[in-house]
């Protein structure tokens, strides 16, 4: 199933803000590869959904901390959809609520493994298959919890999404000059099923008085934005990060 569309790999888009960008893609005509670690059945969903719309879509398993699954993703995409233009760095995990005197190194190092490494492997994967004449876009998903540190909740969610920061910044310099443009989002109460994994599922509605526009946003809201990003409307903009927060 070679694409002659342009093919766009979406990490961790079983759910959530990852789901709807994949939707949002394929309502605009691409080909895209969805990635989950688990979930295949709602992986399927969405593909169902996004051929619905027309596109071309394939789903692929692969935990993308680990550097063999990641190589095997872009391998999987070379062969059955071929050569990369997009990627999106939307794998994340959240951990129960926590303040930092009760964390643990195993905690720790687990969540940075998946916020931080997947996105710094995937990048380097992406980058190879992308040229000066071939151009290419990734889009990182942050947070604003990296400037806002997320005190006696998620300090170590916030700390990696800093990082994320970082190398949208790093990788946009390196590679400007290449064809490719690295930029990020940075949603913030975003109501999704990752506040669940917190210990918290209704959270958006609990923090909606503290957002000045009075309500948390939608996994659609924060997709736009990193449509944005990753298409030709955004040509001039590199190491670029949106803040989407409803004003906080």
């Amino acid at each position: 199933m070679m694409s002659s569309k342009p093919i766009v790999v979406i990490t961790g888009s079983s759910r959530g803000i990852g789901a709807a960008t994949a939707l949002l893609f394929a309502r605009n005509g691409y080909s895209i590869c969805i990635n989950y670690r688990s979930n295949k059945e709602a992986a399927v969903k969405v593909k169902q959904e996004a051929e619905a719309l027309g596109a071309s879509c394939i789903t692929v398993k692969a935990d993308v901390p680990e550097e063999e699954e990641v190589v095997r993703l872009f391998e999987t995409v070379d062969e059955q959809l071929g050569r990369l233009n997009i990627l999106i760095n939307s794998a994340s995990i959240l951990k129960q609520q926590s303040r930092l005197e009760d964390l643990n190194a195993d905690r720790i190092n687990a969540l940075l493994k998946t916020n931080v490494t997947s996105c710094f492997i995937c990048s380097r994967e992406a980058v190879k298959r992308m040229s000066t004449r071939h151009g290419g876009s990734v889009v990182n998903v942050s947070s604003i919890a990296a400037t806002l540190g997320a005190p006696n909740e998620y300090t170590d969610y916030a700390a990696s999404k800093g990082a994320i920061d970082t190398l949208t910044r790093g990788l946009a310099v390196e590679v400007a000059g290449e064809g490719i443009r690295v930029n990020a989002v940075r949603p913030g109460i975003i109501d999704t099923e990752i506040h669940a994994d917190g210990g918290e599922p209704g959270r958006a509605q609990r923090l909606a008085s503290v957002i000045p526009m009075q309500r948390g946003g939608t996994a659609e809201e924060v997709a736009e934005g990193i449509y944005w990003l990753a298409s030709d409307a955004s040509s001039y903009a590199t190491g670029t990060i949106i803040d989407l927060t409803g004003g906080r």
